[in-house]
């Protein structure tokens, strides 16, 4: 029963405080119950406003492993003479050029390739502080520096700086690693003008002001039979129409059809009005674009300077053509040892500009080039020759000559067989194809090629023509006999062992600095507009690159 049930005893007090603490370092405690284990937390002093005893040195706050330690130190090595001398004297002081080489190549160094960033980290970032020697130049005088003086002085510092590189053993001009790219220019991808529009346009244009000019001329004739000719001899037949010689004959028009007393001299003047503020006008303007065009087929009128190009790193399919420039680079154990900018698309007309820009920068050549199928050219062959250099460079059928299908096709011109003696080459049937004449051509570079032609006389009744000559004629073949043997010792040089080792290299010398520039240091496309000004801003990410490279050697990575 409820009235019966024995007492429950009374529990005791629950305790406020844990019964058992245990002492932790720093005076800190915990309990020692696992569910309610608790650490007080311990802060370092935090005092904003704390006085320093001594001021503190920006140098110390720089770390030795920084690039700006190594940016510092090379420059300061390098002979800068000419860029001292392209400042004049008087006026107001200028900030010196040395400490803007320096806060320059450690932005680009590190991504920032804005002068108002760099101007910026200037006044923010105590590696830019140290470098900068408390000196705070503002944007304008960062981006006159990089636009004005440096584009002028940019080769030969360049040039300074290898000259440091090889005193100190990181370079040794030996190997010389080539390749280009396309870099996109700050131009709009839709700003083209295309030379064989212009081209036309103007063709079309001139023979209408013709027909104008011809009409006018024989109304004024029968006016007055004095006149004498009735069109001008500059202007008769195709030829091209000076903007100039055009303005010369309105002028005259515009004489004649004031004097005159016929009643249609309206009409007349109403026609030469339209030369004058219509042709005139679109015909200087054609004149302007062929001028820029030069011997491009193209340029954009953001940047006049820049070629539209095909980009590779557009998808094949989406692929269209921008405003870019053509840069050509040499490596060295991944330092870049040359570079040269350039507006034609192609690669192959360029290791001659480019040899020769490294040539005036550096002094001299080095002393192999190794460089893909894109330059094995007779062109460029010769002139490795010329100069002693060797040509660890590949043709275009290198890799395909190797194959199986290569090898076997017997109806390909490289597998007849050539009798020296008869000088003839043997088709795969046993006949002759005999000498027949000599082709003189030019390529697109304006070098003269000289091709030997070699016809068979039997393929009428041969069972293999529609394989061999499946056109109607027999099957000829066009020699260049200058370039196979040039192929020849590019092939022997390549096949080499040292070829062989030079050739594994070169994809990981060349393309290395081309995916560090490119992609970890995100430039895809330039800040700057104009061949100089694109070039200064190039010699400034091949010098951030030398100087990364430096500091991540002494780093040990």
């Amino acid at each position: 029963m409820k009235g019966n049930a024995p007492a429950e005893p009374n529990p005791e007090p629950l305790s406020q405080e844990p019964q058992h603490l245990l002492p932790l370092e720093g005076g800190a405690t915990v309990t020692d119950k696992s569910d309610r284990q608790r650490v007080e937390p311990v802060f370092k002093p935090y005092q904003q406003k704390q006085p320093y005893l001594l001021p503190p040195s920006v140098d110390e706050l720089v770390p030795p492993e920084h690039p700006a330690r190594v940016i510092d130190e090379i420059v300061s090595a390098m002979d800068l003479g000419e860029l001292y001398r392209s400042y004049k004297g008087g006026g107001a002081s200028s900030y010196d050029p040395e400490m803007l080489l320096k806060v320059m190549i450690l932005g680009y160094s590190q991504k920032i390739y804005s002068s108002r960033r760099i101007a910026r980290a200037v006044r923010e970032n105590v590696a830019y502080m140290w470098l900068a020697g408390g000196n705070t130049p503002d944007f304008r005088t960062l981006a006159g520096f990089r636009s004005g003086r440096l584009k002028e002085t940019i080769d030969r510092v360049f040039g300074a700086t290898i000259g440091v590189l090889v005193e100190s053993g990181y370079i040794k001009l030996k190997n010389y690693f080539l390749d280009g790219t396309k870099i996109e220019a700050d131009a709009n991808k839709y700003s083209f003008v295309w030379k064989k529009s212009a081209e036309k346009f103007k063709a079309r244009l001139e023979e209408q002001i013709r027909e104008t000019i011809t009409e006018i001329d024989r109304v004024n004739a029968e006016e007055d039979a004095a006149q004498g000719e009735a069109d001008l001899p500059e202007f008769t037949g195709s030829g091209p129409i000076p903007s100039g010689r055009l303005r010369e004959v309105i002028d005259r028009l515009n004489k004649e059809v004031s004097e005159s007393l016929s009643p249609d001299k309206a009409e007349r003047a109403a026609a030469v009005k339209k030369l004058q503020e219509d042709a005139l006008p679109r015909l200087e303007k054609y004149e302007r674009q062929l001028e820029l065009a030069g011997e491009r087929n193209s340029y954009s009128k953001t940047d006049p300077d820049a070629t539209f190009m095909g980009m590779k790193e557009d998808p094949m399919r989406n692929r269209q053509l921008k405003a870019a420039y053509n840069i050509q680079m040499g490596t060295e154990d991944q330092f870049i040892v040359g570079y040269s900018v350039h507006q034609a698309p192609s690669d192959t007309a360029l290791l001659k500009p480019h040899l020769e820009t490294v040539q005036t920068t550096l002094g001299r050549l080095p002393e192999v080039v190794v460089a893909d199928a894109g330059y094995g050219s007779e062109e460029n062959y010769e002139y490795l020759e010329q100069r002693g250099i060797p040509a660890y460079v590949k043709y275009g059928s290198f890799h395909k000559e190797k194959s199986r299908a290569w090898r076997r096709d017997p109806f390909r011109k490289e597998n007849f067989g050539h009798d020296e003696s008869r000088d003839v080459y043997v088709c795969p049937c046993g006949d002759d194809l005999r000498f027949v004449r000599e082709e003189h051509r030019r390529t697109s570079n304006h070098y003269a090629q000289t091709l030997r032609i070699y016809q068979a006389s039997h393929c009428p009744s041969c069972p293999f023509k529609p394989y061999c000559a499946p056109g109607g004629s027999c099957r000829s073949l066009q020699i260049n006999r200058r370039l196979e043997r040039y192929r020849g010792q590019s092939r022997e040089l390549l096949e080499s062992e040292s070829g062989v080792e030079l050739r594994k290299r070169r994809s990981v010398e060349v393309e290395s600095a081309w995916g560090q520039i490119k992609h970890d240091r995100s430039l895809r496309r330039f800040l700057t507009r104009g061949l100089t000004k694109v070039k200064a801003e190039w010699g400034l990410l091949a010098l951030a690159h030398n100087m990364l490279k430096v500091t991540a050697l002494r780093a040990g990575i």
